[in-house]
């Protein structure tokens, strides 16, 4: 009897382990909170999460910890409003280097939304029942003046195309209209809602562009020392036009195939009900149709999941993340099987295509990936929870009954040792009080920045057959509809072992590049002054992986051995010539006689 329960229980034991479901050692037993933001905001380097409670009425922020529950709510961090929160925004709106947080609020009866910036202060959030702006929409957040304060992008309350500039006096921000670029002989589009604004470098000359996306097109508005100048359209594909009776969804910037240029992938419903879906890529001035395949092992058809006005599904959003580790970047996405029974997250990994002639790289859906997750679920999202350099998963799990939301976290368990580098970079703010310098990192007692939009961040290395790799990254592209950008990069490297040849980041049309990177190493850089990129301060902070590790104890052993041979070696020999002596003294002096 005793065999058995033991049997169970290893059974039990490696079940667990298996499943990889870290829900109660992340989240404990708060699983209301609804993610709406990352950000570090009580500088501790790790990445604390913006949740909403109480029916998208409160924002609450749970801080990260090292121990176990990795998140943890605090309710000195948690301010409450009197309509829905449909967007959070972190960033330093006044230039103290103290994270803010900027509340977004709809109200339905006037259809206009309200923003509400939480200043921030040393370990405290203060809360406002006082709009500083009023708009349509959601905005974009972006840096409009090269002065490190976080601005933004939008339409005001008559609909017209405005910058809010931020300062550091924390009154109401500054208006400034965008202006209509003079060679255009058509006026500019609608603004799309909900849109896929971003704010990011598409030309690689280290200046953040805005992408705008209207109803008719994307508009590329070049990036210039005090605004943006007009550049070009891009035409929807398939020539799309306003009056498509499709679906388009909310577009992400990711290097698909590791060119070293950002490409625009367009989740697409060719029918309202999202029955025919597939992803276009915009690359090399050309849309493909990357024609994934929605059909399952079962022969079920899935698809994105139509606008239906929910959280996290007002729009079709794509999350992009290296989840195997191996370089190319994959996507989450909330699909839908046509039959509308189930809806569910799923991975789609960036595999090789063999077969394309236009194009080298797919996505291809793994449905057992986030195994054991079964339940509906709204929304998936990369998180590192381990602060390891490997993505792991939140999920957003809907329970129809009773019509609520339930969190879950997913271990990614990799089966192989990989290689990554992690860089985040801040907006190098200086606060006499609390001043900014690489050794400070990790000290309560100072800070040292906040989340920056629109950094480039590119690295070029040797792949382990020798071959060249470049790939290229922006932070931070878009803030609105719950896009969920972490506040961070991770590149992955596969198995390679080698030193990151040259890795570069570029801020406000200035760049700085460091060679030799070790892999397996997280960066925090810190560009200032930022005229002048060969002071930027940088800091290197390295997590020795498995196989540098099974090295050390292999290297160790292999020592140890030959210590131990030498020795035994030694200590024979000196046996040997102590047996010689005695041998020696007991020898009778024949020469004597």
């Amino acid at each position: 009897m005793r065999i058995r329960w033991i049997i169970l229980l290893v059974i039990g034991t490696a079940m667990a382990v298996r499943c990889s479901d870290i829900t109660p050692a992340v989240f404990g037993s708060v699983l209301d909170g609804m993610p709406a933001a990352f950000g570090d905001f009580n500088s501790d380097e790790l990445t604390d999460v913006f949740m909403l409670r109480e029916n998208g009425m409160r924002v609450e922020i749970f801080l990260a910890a090292e121990q176990e529950p990795h998140l943890r709510p605090s309710s000195d961090l948690s301010c409450t409003f009197r309509h829905l929160i449909v967007g959070v925004v972190p960033g330093d709106f006044d230039g103290d280097v103290f994270m803010d947080v900027l509340v977004i609020t709809y109200n339905k009866e006037k259809k206009l939304s309200y923003g509400y910036v939480l200043w921030g202060g040393k370990g405290r959030l203060n809360c406002t029942n006082e709009p500083l702006i009023k708009m349509t929409g959601q905005p974009l957040a972006l840096d409009y003046n090269g002065d490190m304060i976080i601005d933004l992008f939008g339409l005001d309350e008559y609909k017209k195309r405005t910058f809010w500039v931020f300062d550091d006096s924390r009154k109401p921000p500054k208006s400034v209209p965008m202006r209509a670029p003079l060679d255009l002989s058509l006026p500019l589009s609608p603004i799309s809602q909900p849109h896929s604004n971003a704010y990011l470098d598409l030309n690689n000359d280290f200046l953040a562009d805005l992408v705008v996306t209207t109803n008719k097109s994307f508009e590329i508005w070049l990036g210039v020392e005090q605004g943006f100048e007009f550049h070009k359209l891009i035409s929807f594909p398939y020539g799309i036009s306003e009056n498509f009776n499709g679906i388009l969804g909310q577009t992400l910037y990711l290097d698909v195939e590791l060119t070293g240029k950002m490409d625009l992938l367009l989740p697409l419903c060719f029918d309202n009900a999202c029955t025919n879906s597939t992803i276009m890529m915009y690359s090399s001035d050309t849309w493909y149709n990357l024609e994934v395949n929605f059909r399952d092992g079962d022969n079920v058809l899935w698809g994105f999941v139509e606008p239906n006005g929910q959280r996290y599904t007002d729009t079709i959003t794509l999350r992009g993340g290296d989840f195997n580790m191996d370089g190319y970047p994959d996507l989450l996405a909330t699909l839908k099987s046509t039959s509308g029974k189930q809806t569910r997250s799923y991975l789609l990994e960036n595999v090789a295509c063999d077969s394309c002639n236009t194009f080298a790289r797919k996505f291809q859906v793994k449905w057992q990936a986030l195994n054991p997750f079964h339940n509906e679920t709204a929304m998936a999202v990369f998180y590192d929870f381990y602060q390891d350099g490997i993505l792991d998963v939140i999920l957003v799990e809907v329970d129809k009954s009773s019509s609520s939301y339930r969190t879950a976290a997913f271990k990614n368990s990799l089966d192989y040792d990989a290689n990554f580098v992690k860089v985040m970079v801040l907006t190098g703010r200086n606060n006499s009080m609390y001043p900014i310098s690489p050794g400070s990192l990790g000290k309560k007692k100072r800070t040292y920045g906040t989340n920056l939009p629109g950094p480039s961040i590119a690295y070029r290395t040797t792949t382990q057959d020798g071959s060249p790799r470049n790939a290229i990254a922006a932070q931070l592209p878009q803030s609105a509809h719950f896009s969920l950008n972490l506040p961070y990069t991770i590149f992955g490297l596969g198995r390679t072992p080698n030193f990151v040849d040259a890795l570069t980041i570029g801020v406000g049309g200035k760049s700085r590049e460091w060679p030799q990177i070790i892999p397996n190493s997280q960066m925090v850089m810190i560009p200032n002054p930022i005229a002048e990129p060969w002071r930027w301060k940088a800091q290197l902070l390295v997590t020795p992986s498995k196989l540098i590790l099974l090295s050390a104890a292999a290297l160790t052993g292999t020592c140890g051995l030959i210590s131990a041979i030498i020795v035994a070696l030694y200590w024979k020999e000196r046996r040997e010539d102590k047996i010689e002596k005695l041998q020696e003294a007991h020898r009778f002096p024949f020469d004597a006689m």
